[in-house]
């Protein structure tokens, strides 16, 4: 007989919160009834808040993030039409090959799955490109499967340096609402996000925040992909009614409502932060292991998610299964060529320093279980030193500051 909870460290789907799962937990409505604007109008304008768009407009799709990725790429760009895409992880792999499919020209640079968007290169293909024939530039924020984060600020500096008018589409799926960032500022053009990430819902709810330079793009001559489902034209209908298309997840905007009313609550730049923290203190305990990280430098260190490698004898795969069969723990496992190389922990969303103090401890003990030469504690030892660390500052400067 099973006891307590199960839990759960892997990148997405995370903890949900009690407020916002209560949150859900109302009757089926009517989704056409007078009312229900009142819930979806606001939500609108808080999801632009938390991308920190202006001027656009966001969407949301009943999908996974997947299914904003194709509505951002089928409403803006047309077969044929070249983009700029980098290869360093199995995600961005899996954008890559979307956009090769729906029938774009693609240049894919591939890079080790360690590092991440290669701004070098770009700038490369960027400066050879003076007739401007490459229309969009897409960069994967955070990288889920290596816990990469890359410079998404630089990629904009890269090409207004060059007066380059390509589109900037940005993967935000296990960074937004997590990590630092901001759309208008960057002149990013279209962002996607998942619900099941920063947002702490469950999956099944995706969003799009567009640019008002995409929209424009959108509302163009030039021919389009074919769409439907995901059809820009069918949401403004309707979503500036407050309404939808097709049928859409009522329950989750109840919950929408209450995980963003806990962000501002806390405050993004709180939530950053708070996010940075956890991060580092798992990036201490995997030190204190003597383990790497599969980011191969912390210039690419993700604050929501850490993928560890694995002594070398040591099979990944085993320490999943003992983590789960034994210790009642999810970890997220090594996607394609990283499989039974690393583990991953995922550090975001509902989360805080002695869940992920909890995390570390029973890495440990199902790496030793293996036969991994890990002195258990070294690895809780050292996040705790900087999780104390960094209460023992934060409490100073309250003082100070009283």
């Amino acid at each position: 007989m099973k006891h307590g909870i199960r839990h759960l460290f892997i990148p997405g789907p995370t903890n949900v919160p009690e407020r916002v799962r209560r949150a859900m937990n109302v009757p089926m409505e009517d989704q056409r009834s007078p009312d229900l604007p009142e819930l979806t109008l606001p939500l609108f304008r808080d999801l632009k808040k938390v991308f920190q768009n202006k001027d656009g407009r966001v969407f949301m799709y009943p999908s996974s993030g997947t299914g904003a990725w194709e509505a951002a790429i089928q409403n803006t760009l047309a077969r044929g039409d070249k983009v700029l895409m980098s290869r360093f992880g199995q995600f961005s792999h899996l954008w890559v090959d979307m956009a090769i499919r729906l029938g774009l020209d693609v240049t894919a640079i591939d890079v080790q799955w360690g590092a991440g968007v290669p701004l070098d290169e770009y700038e490369r293909v960027i400066a050879a490109d003076k007739a401007h024939e490459i229309r969009a530039v897409f960069a994967t924020q955070n990288e889920t499967a290596t816990g990469v984060a890359s410079d998404i600020a630089g990629l904009r500096k890269l090409l207004d340096a060059h007066s380059h008018p390509a589109l900037i589409f940005v993967d935000g799926v296990s960074s937004i609402a997590s990590i630092d960032f901001r759309q208008d500022q960057w002149g990013v053009d279209l962002a996607v996000a998942g619900s099941q990430k920063g947002f702490m819902l469950p999956a099944g709810l995706s969003f799009l925040s567009v640019s008002e330079k995409a929209m424009a793009a959108y509302r163009d001559n030039r021919p389009k992909m074919e769409r439907c489902y995901f059809s820009f034209a069918d949401m403004i209908a309707t979503n500036d009614q407050g309404y939808f298309p097709y049928t859409p997840p009522t329950q989750f905007f109840h919950g929408l409502r209450v995980a963003l009313d806990m962000l501002f609550e806390e405050g993004l730049d709180n939530v950053f932060a708070r996010h940075h923290r956890l991060a580092e203190g798992v990036r201490r305990g995997v030190a204190g292991m003597g383990l790497k990280l599969q980011a191969v430098a912390p210039q690419w260190y993700s604050d929501t998610v850490s993928a560890i490698r694995v002594p070398e004898g040591v099979d990944a795969n085993a320490v999943l299964k003992i983590a789960y069969e034994r210790y009642e723990t999810s970890f997220g496992s090594g996607l394609a060529q990283l499989s039974g190389k690393v583990f991953r922990i995922g550090h975001l969303g509902d989360l805080n320093a002695g869940m992920c103090l909890t995390a570390l401890s029973i890495a440990e003990m199902a790496l030793v279980d293996v036969g991994a030469r890990i002195e258990l504690g070294s690895g809780v030892a050292a996040a705790q030193n900087y999780y104390r660390g960094e209460a023992a500052e934060a409490a100073s400067s309250q003082v100070a500051a009283a």
